[in-house]
């Protein structure tokens, strides 16, 4: 069954439906992202990538594609924020995630464990988890799969001290490089704000691709436009 999971991203669009603390979206009490998730499975989506509990089960209750979870959560003195213990493997777990992404850079971890063995621990407690590697550079992408994850995504390239760029698009280079070099399904995520540059991901060799804030993110969509007229 994993497998078909797996295989039904194939070639396809997911859509990150979120919205964090501070911004417009973000409700104190429930949350609107099943109704973004409609929207981009309407559109012809085949995957939801999602933050948090809640929003995993309220998005399970109006859609029936492979759900992609994580829960953000920042711990005092580490620069990691997704899916970083053990605490979050379970609860993600209960709520019914398809498939777990977590940081799997090779940074310092808040539980003292290094990420190959958190993989391991991960794997061992659930055997039939499917885990989406968030990596930041091509290193950290082969470790991932040699660690055990079942996919890699490009998630935090652009996002890690080691990696910052001033590139306002994708890192397509990483993803031409992950897919020479790895066998398991690459994901291509961050800065894919275009159609074209989605396609462009996909003929390159990506598994799929995750877009969140040039779809669901109605205050970057809007800024986006404010200074492409030169009016901020």
């Amino acid at each position: 069954m994993s497998n078909q999971l797996i295989e039904k991203l194939k070639g396809q669009l997911i859509v990150s439906c979120q919205a964090l603390p501070g911004e417009p979206l973000h409700l104190e009490e429930g949350t609107i992202m099943p109704l973004m998730a409609k929207a981009a499975i309407k559109a012809g989506a085949k995957g939801i990538r999602t933050n948090g509990v809640l929003d995993v089960t309220e998005i399970k209750k109006v859609v029936d594609v492979p759900i992609i979870g994580i829960i953000k959560k920042q711990y005092e003195g580490f620069p990691q924020h997704i899916t970083v213990t053990m605490n979050e493997i379970d609860a993600l777990v209960e709520a019914g995630t398809d498939i777990i992404a977590l940081d799997c850079t090779l940074r310092e971890r808040p539980d003292g464990r290094t990420i190959n063995e958190f993989i391991s621990a991960i794997k061992n407690k659930y055997p039939n988890v499917l885990l989406m590697a968030d990596i930041s550079n091509l290193e950290e992408g082969i470790n991932a799969e040699k660690a055990g994850v079942d996919m890699v995504g490009t998630t935090l390239s652009g996002y890690t001290p080691y990696t910052v760029t001033t590139e306002k698009g994708p890192d397509y280079r990483l993803i031409e490089n992950l897919v020479k070099s790895v066998k398991i399904p690459v994901i291509a995520e961050g800065r894919v704000h275009t159609p074209e540059a989605a396609k462009k991901m996909l003929e390159l060799g990506a598994h799929a691709v995750v877009v969140g804030g040039a779809i669901t993110r109605p205050l970057e969509i809007a800024t986006r436009f404010v200074e492409g007229m030169g009016l901020k």
